[in-house]
């Protein structure tokens, strides 16, 4: 009987994983709304290994919360880099606004996801 209780729980443990290392794979770079009021918009940003996040931009200053280490490429629409950050979990990081009419994409050139926390501002000038 502990022999099929410990085959079967190998099974279940093999399928279980394999389920979870097909479900990263699978996944695609995105970003999770987290919480928005007048003042600021808050994500998570999951950035998969060599699956950039679509093109966009900021109009407004942000802070970063690292939540895994590693770096990102910051890269324009025909994919030159702009800039490098690296990134160190549980370190806080301000980006300011992008330059008008810029446009940018996140590249993890990196082997694990990268997740990321960003808190933006709404409005250049918060309420005092």
């Amino acid at each position: 009987m502990k022999i099929k209780v410990m085959v079967g729980m190998t099974v279940l443990v093999t399928v279980f994983a394999a389920g979870v290392v097909v479900g990263q794979q699978g996944a695609a770079s995105r970003r999770e709304p987290q919480f928005e009021n007048s003042e600021v918009q808050v994500w998570k940003s999951i950035i998969m290994p060599n699956q950039p996040l679509a093109l966009h931009r900021h109009d407004h200053g942000r802070a970063l919360i690292a939540l895994k280490t590693g770096s990102l490429d910051v890269v324009d629409a025909a994919g030159k880099t702009l800039d490098t950050y690296k990134w160190e979990a549980g370190k806080a990081y301000w980006l300011d606004a992008d330059k008008a009419g810029t446009q940018h994409a996140d590249v993890n050139r990196g082997k694990e996801p990268m997740e990321v926390i960003v808190v933006q501002l709404k409005n250049d000038k918060p309420k005092m």
